[in-house]
């Protein structure tokens, strides 16, 4: 018997850890021979920790939201030959509900393999592409495969992955650098941290695929500091991969020589964008530059360099062991493959999903996703980190691939959905994410600089109840000068939160401003609370929690909020019993 437990980020903020030091106590109190192992997030974040327990014959049992004390129990009743049906939430026969319509690519070997261990990974099949591309595939033809694959670069941009090799190929010199971007910076956003947690060596192996197909010397992972964990296990991938010769001078007996390096980020924003990247990798200010000349050309210490995300990288040895057409048969004729995705916000099942391109909004939210918390009306979602832009109800038929979302107003980004509900204030979400677009602004063009700066201002006075007539104009104004005017892919879409919000959900900003109301009753300064007399049966519950003391009141007795000292902080319709409903908010 082999007890699996998920030990990536989200499982050991959930509680993996003491989870594991129980099953190894119980397993060695009862004298079991059994194995205990550790692997990367499946995607099922919702629900860790995860246990599974996999038995002699293949047959599976996973359990969710696993608590030390739960943990033995399983342990007991797995000893005995049975399954805790109270815990249990799926089998290999009968996979959690969040699986369905999933087709995992990139994400193949996380929740399955070891992730600190090369040879879980070989087991899996790793390492075979890359076997395969040095003994019977030339460069060009590896190239010729990714344009099959028809993959596009998963960052965000969906560049095609095949014309940025080909172009890093062509180039002359002796010295070209292959960069992979793990700057991942999107709010909600967790995609490439699970993978390098999850499955170091699946991207390992595209990127060195991808340095035999343009002649690069030298590969860079650019990784946030912020991931200590992936960074950690990718420190242990790389000496593994050396000393099994996957790494360093005559990979596998070839003559490809080639080894890479980790590079922490300090977590700026701006970074995502390559040029900057390569500025910050430099030792300068991460700062973007005029295109052309494009990295390919002129990149890292001005040599040619070639940059792919981490998931573009992960999807690289399944497209060659599989071939690119078959890649291609997934998904839609613009967008091929799958694409992996971060779900957050007021969603049921939080978590990684990897769906076909060309699934529906609603089918991912609904299906995957679990639909909202507590059955609350859906609202929008945020597709696309802070840059990206939300898509209302009526358009949740809208399939998700590059073109159709672009048609939104939003952009693909690089698979953040953040998914709201009838509470979200639009308005004020708007002005949460120009805020951090705003802040993360390297400063280096006026458009981005100072156009966000204006527009923020305007978004924070509506927000606070001081808008004025021409206020949703000016912002539509300011938005498309900053679009067309900024130098990178940062100010190109910071707009994109307020403009998309003003196309869909105009009538929100028309009652900040003119009726100087939130419809969601989120804005402070547009919000009062109240006790209702009649429903008001005097527990005194708001009064003894109320932080600034503002509630008056004797026991069984109509209580009352003194409104020139309430701070608006909602304790008491926290505290305020449901059977009662006394406190209103208008």
């Amino acid at each position: 018997m082999i007890v699996r437990i998920g030990l990536s980020s989200c499982g050991i903020a959930a509680g993996g850890l003491p989870v594991w030091e129980a099953i190894a106590e119980e397993i060695g109190q009862q004298g079991l021979d059994w194995a205990l192992r550790q692997t990367g997030c499946i995607g099922m974040c919702h629900s860790e920790p995860l246990l599974d327990a996999i038995h002699p014959d293949g047959s599976i049992n996973t359990y969710g939201n696993v608590t030390p004390a739960r943990a033995r129990e399983i342990i007991a009743a797995e000893a005995s030959g049975l399954a805790l049906d109270e815990y249990r939430i799926a089998t290999d026969q009968e996979p959690n509900e969040c699986m369905a319509g999933q087709v995992r690519v990139a994400l193949r070997n996380c929740g399955s393999i070891n992730p600190e261990s090369i040879d879980d990974y070989i087991n899996a099949g790793g390492y075979k592409a890359l076997r395969q591309v040095l003994t019977s595939m030339s460069p060009p033809q590896v190239i010729e495969e990714m344009k099959i694959s028809g993959l596009r670069g998963r960052g965000g941009a969906g560049f095609p992955t095949w014309f940025k090799w080909n172009a890093t190929r062509q180039e002359p010199g002796d010295i070209k650098y292959l960069i992979c971007n793990a700057d991942e910076g999107d709010p909600g956003a967790f995609m490439d941290r699970s993978l390098l947690e999850g499955d170091p060596h699946g991207v390992l192996e595209g990127m060195i695929i991808a340095a035999y197909a343009t002649g690069c010397t030298t590969g860079i992972i650019y990784a946030r500091a912020e991931y200590p964990l992936a960074i950690k296990r990718l420190e242990q991938a790389l000496e593994q991969a050396r000393q099994q010769g996957m790494l360093g001078t005559g990979i596998m007996g070839s003559g490809l020589s080639f080894d890479i390096t980790i590079k922490q980020g300090a977590g700026a924003f701006v970074c995502g964008e390559e040029t900057a990247l390569i500025a910050s990798l430099e030792g300068e200010r991460g700062m973007p530059r005029l295109k052309p000349p494009f990295p390919s050309q002129k990149g890292y210490w001005d040599k040619p360099s070639n940059i792919n995300n981490v998931e573009t990288f992960a999807n690289v040895p399944w497209i060659i062991v599989n071939g690119g057409a078959a890649f291609a048969a997934m998904g839609t004729e613009d967008s091929k493959g799958t694409k992996v995705f971060a779900l957050a916000g007021r969603i049921k099942r939080g978590g990684l999903v990897e769906v076909p391109m060309g699934m529906s909004l609603r089918e991912i939210i609904y299906g995957p996703g679990g639909g909202i918390k507590q059955d609350k009306q859906f609202k929008a979602v945020q597709l696309g980190g802070p840059s990206g832009g939300c898509i209302p109800e009526s358009l949740l038929d809208t399939p998700v691939d590059y073109q159709s979302i672009k048609n939104t107003g939003a952009i693909m980004g690089s698979g953040g959905m953040i998914v709201m509900d009838e509470t979200t204030c639009m308005v004020d979400l708007a002005r949460y994410f120009l805020n951090f677009t705003q802040d993360e602004s390297c400063g280096k063009c006026v458009p981005c600089r100072i156009g966000t700066k204006r527009m923020l201002e305007i978004m924070e006075r509506i927000c606070a109840g001081q808008g004025q007539p021409g206020d949703i104009e000016m912002l539509e104004t300011l938005g498309g000068q900053i679009a067309d005017g900024s130098l990178c892919g940062l100010g190109n879409s910071a707009p994109n939160p307020v403009l998309t919000t003003i196309k869909y959900f105009r009538s929100e900003y028309e009652a900040h401003i003119n009726d100087k109301k939130c419809p969601a009753k989120q804005c402070k300064s547009l919000i009062t609370y109240h006790i209702d007399a009649d429903k008001c049966k005097g527990c005194t519950l708001c009064a003894k929690k109320c932080p600034v003391n503002c509630i008056s009141g004797e026991a069984k007795q109509v209580h009352v909020i003194d409104q020139s000292r309430c701070t608006k902080c909602g304790t008491c319709l926290e505290v305020c019993p449901s059977k009662w409903a006394a406190v209103i908010v208008e």
